[in-house]
């Protein structure tokens, strides 16, 4: 079902899109640390703990920003097996309780518990653990508050866009 879009979720929408193209390339980047690697250490028998930290740390990033791009172009997992056989109008009230009940509270949390989090390992100037491994550990932690920030924000669009078509506003275009 595609909701009506309003001017809020069409600037929203565009964003996030262009947000989720561009990290798109941290997927070519990761299959490249990933494959370098790998030539390294089989190849000449040296592995690198820099270039095993950096790939979880490009996986990270792909996805806790690519969460936000997922909701906008509603390729996100669903349990559809209900949902599929109802009529627009009850999967609209669906999406807006779903949204209001679930998805706004979780983000909440983790935003909130998120906060304190990044600002301890900024405060404390923490580092990996491995020896000879990456330093400037808030700054990976930092994406959890971007990405889940990101998945809010497409949240509240998605959430005035359903708000619209349950109450008939108008699409703003």
């Amino acid at each position: 079902m595609e909701w009506p879009h309003n001017r809020f979720s069409i600037w929203v929408d565009r964003q996030l899109n262009w947000i989720g193209e561009s990290v798109s390339w941290l997927w070519l980047m990761l299959l490249g640390v990933i494959v370098l690697n790998v030539v390294m250490r089989y190849a000449f028998g040296e592995g690198r703990i820099e270039f095993e930290e950096i790939q979880w740390h490009l996986y990270a990033i792909g996805f806790l920003l690519g969460l936000s791009y997922a909701n906008v172009s509603d390729s996100h997992v669903r349990v559809d097996v209900v949902r599929a056989r109802l009529n627009p109008r009850h999967q609209a009230w669906i999406e807006l309780y779903g949204i209001l009940l679930l998805l706004l509270p979780f983000l909440a949390l983790i935003i909130f518990y998120a906060i304190p989090f990044v600002q301890y390992s900024y405060l404390n100037a923490e580092v990996s653990e491995a020896p000879g491994g990456l330093p400037f550990r808030w700054l990976i932690k930092s994406f959890l508050i971007v990405g889940f920030s990101l998945l809010l924000l497409s949240s509240i669009a998605r959430l005035s866009r359903v708000w619209g078509y349950l109450f008939g506003e108008d699409d703003g275009r």
